[in-house]
């Protein structure tokens, strides 16, 4: 889980000659932990969320995306590390490109990890995430409230991917709103849906 092989992974699968995403570094632990979570109309549409973890987005594709209400299961699929950089990403990959298509972002903020022990011992986020389950309360300006994610697949095995579950805690913040309409959303950075970044920023998937 390291920043460096991460990064090394979401390089590879990118030519930043020709797509406007940051090529990025790992940063440094800053005082506060940030979140985002994108809408990406690629080969299919669905939300990205992702977490600073030790100077790197630890990132899950959400094909459902996020759910304000606790009866809502979420399956959230493990991608390679982004670059801090990528918070601020809104635009279109060109055809050709991995993940091509139209990315908005819905949500972004801060977070705090909620404590948690095993054993009788207290571990770090980090700790906590590669034993496969985290807790943590979102301060963003539409996610609000505690989530955790839970692993319930290791992906070991021919064929088989790793697989975790985004659910919302049972809390203050907790109602029944669920993930509203993806093409009708709008960016917390610059109030567009995916159809007007796609037509204002080149030929993407963006629609509706």
């Amino acid at each position: 889980m390291g920043a460096k092989d991460g990064l090394t992974a979401y390089r590879g699968k990118r030519h930043f000659d020709r797509t406007r995403e940051p090529p990025g570094a790992p940063a440094g632990a800053g005082d506060t932990s940030s979140f985002v979570v994108q809408i990406h109309d690629a080969s299919t549409l669905h939300f990205d969320f992702r977490l600073e973890v030790d100077g790197v987005l630890k990132s899950w594709s959400v094909p459902k995306g996020p759910s304000a209400d606790p009866h809502d299961k979420r399956l959230a699929m493990p991608t390679e590390d982004h670059p801090l950089e990528y918070r601020e990403f809104e635009g279109v990959i060109p055809e050709g490109e991995y993940g091509a298509g139209t990315v908005i972002v819905w949500d972004q903020g801060s977070y705090r990890p909620l404590p948690r022990k095993k054993k009788g011992r207290a571990l770090s986020f980090r700790q906590a995430l590669e034993d496969g389950h985290v807790s943590f309360w979102l301060d963003g300006s539409k996610l609000h409230g505690g989530y955790a994610l839970t692993r319930f697949r290791t992906g070991e095995g021919p064929g088989k991917r790793e697989s975790w579950l985004l659910v919302k805690e049972h809390d203050d913040r907790a109602g029944r709103r669920g993930t509203p309409d993806a093409r009708r959303a709008r960016s917390v950075r610059s109030g567009r849906t995916l159809k007007r970044v796609a037509a204002e920023e080149g030929t993407g998937r963006g629609g509706g």
